[in-house]
């Protein structure tokens, strides 16, 4: 056995700077050992070239350089979290264990099992509030009620922001890491291969007229952020800094982020059940081979299939063109949109359950802020409006300009109506 140590756990925090959890840790009395767990209960849903976890360990790489400049590494380990905190007990003389919190339903389970199984061995398991400004039940309704729609939430979300906020930095203290040495392990060995697909390096000077070009995809001035704040390389706190002083669309796109994980996490149902349970009567066609046109960007909507397209080569769609594709598939082809959601949670670098499952169900309509049913975005009128040149078209679709490019599968009007006849007849 070593001198006791606190142990700092890594999630979806992986940085340094600014990480309230870690702050707390090296602050606390004992040195701290940082840890990252590639827990097994996740990986094993994914393919082996896993975009996401190649960008995982890319980041773990540099954490562990970064710690090796202060005499310290980062342990890693694999396996079934439970499993694997039993072995580390075994290994060292643990006073705390800090992490950042996870509100989703599986976090929520995993941190109350591990959090029970360390309390018996007399070790506290201390969590922090880091990645989100307002958590749980911070912003509620007078009544102390959840919101379920956007608007008001946001109302009361600034509210107390201008109120009670004070976005402090939470500066490190390199000097409390405990010293020891650590290998990280292969990429292979975690079971992975590197991935042929890149996150590209986020740029924040596109926000600055945000809310002007947001819209086109063409442009492509979005900042590529979403995936460094999906694994906490960049802090909530920071970008709402930077929102505050560039641009307040970017602002409110950070609420409806925790806007639908708070959704998430007082009404957990919504990962596999509509919100609005009255649409659990529409009968989906759920015909596999439109779907399967839909999923290779082949519905001869070019607006439909280059977001596609783009989503299959990088990992990454345009904003505008998420609503458009989803929207798509549960209104012109009427498949679930749980099939959609998890083609998507497949293939996005930036997904997250909240947001993925939320905008589906605002697409499908049965979300709790949802667009209605009677709502059908035209992808023609979309293209003409966002793409009028065929700019992003033609940079996703290769064979745009030939015959080999597809008729559309199912014309707009007979679509729409077939949509907004079938949604009022289950929902009457």
């Amino acid at each position: 056995m070593t001198n006791k140590v606190a142990i700092f756990w890594f999630r979806r925090d992986l940085r340094l700077e600014d990480n309230v959890a870690l702050f707390n840790a090296l602050n606390s009395s004992n040195k701290v050992l940082p840890i990252f767990i590639f827990d097994e209960e996740i990986l094993d849903k994914l393919p082996e070239n896993d975009a996401r976890v190649s960008f995982i360990y890319q980041t773990l790489q540099q954490l562990d350089t970064d710690l090796k400049a202060v005499g310290s590494s980062l342990l890693i380990k694999k396996g079934n979290p439970l499993e694997v905190w039993k072995t580390i007990i075994s290994e060292f003389d643990i006073s705390a264990v800090y992490t950042n919190k996870d509100y989703e339903p599986y976090g929520l389970q995993r941190d109350a099992e591990i959090s029970d199984f360390l309390k018996s061995k007399s070790i506290d398991f201390l969590s922090y509030k880091d990645q989100v400004i307002f958590e749980e039940a911070e912003v509620t309704k007078n009544d102390g009620l959840p919101y379920t729609v956007y608007t008001p939430y946001k109302n009361k979300w600034l509210q107390k922001f201008n109120a009670e906020v004070d976005l402090k930095n939470h500066a490190i203290n390199f000097n409390n890491f405990h010293q020891f040495t650590s290998e990280i392990p292969s990429l292979k060995f975690i079971g992975f291969n590197e991935s042929s697909i890149k996150v590209p390096p986020y740029n924040l000077s596109n926000l600055a007229n945000y809310d002007e070009v947001r819209d086109f995809p063409f442009i492509d001035k979005t900042s590529y952020l979403s995936p460094y704040f999906r694994f906490g390389l960049v802090s909530v706190r920071k970008m709402v800094q930077f929102a505050l002083k560039t641009n307040a669309t970017f602002l409110n796109e950070l609420i409806w982020r925790e806007f639908f994980m708070q959704v998430l996490f007082h009404f957990p149902k919504v990962v596999t059940n509509n919100f609005k349970q009255k649409y659990d009567a529409i009968p989906w066609r759920n015909n596999e081979a439109e779907f399967e046109k839909w999923c290779k960007g082949e519905t001869g909507y070019p607006m439909v299939d280059a977001g596609m397209r783009q989503l299959n080569k990088t990992g990454y769609m345009h904003n505008r063109v998420r609503m458009i594709t989803a929207g798509f598939l549960c209104k012109h082809l009427l498949i679930d949109w749980r099939w959609g959601e998890a083609y998507f949670a497949e293939k996005l670098l930036d997904y997250e359950l909240s947001a993925n499952n939320g905008n589906w169900q605002w697409a499908a309509g049965t979300g709790c802020d949802a667009a209605p049913y009677f709502r059908v975005f035209n992808p023609e009128a979309q293209l003409k409006k966002f793409d009028k040149d065929l700019q992003y078209i033609r940079k996703w679709i290769e064979n745009f300009d030939e015959l080999t490019y597809p008729q559309p599968m199912v014309e707009h009007n007979f679509a729409r109506e077939r949509a907004i006849s079938t949604y009022k007849e289950a929902l009457n």
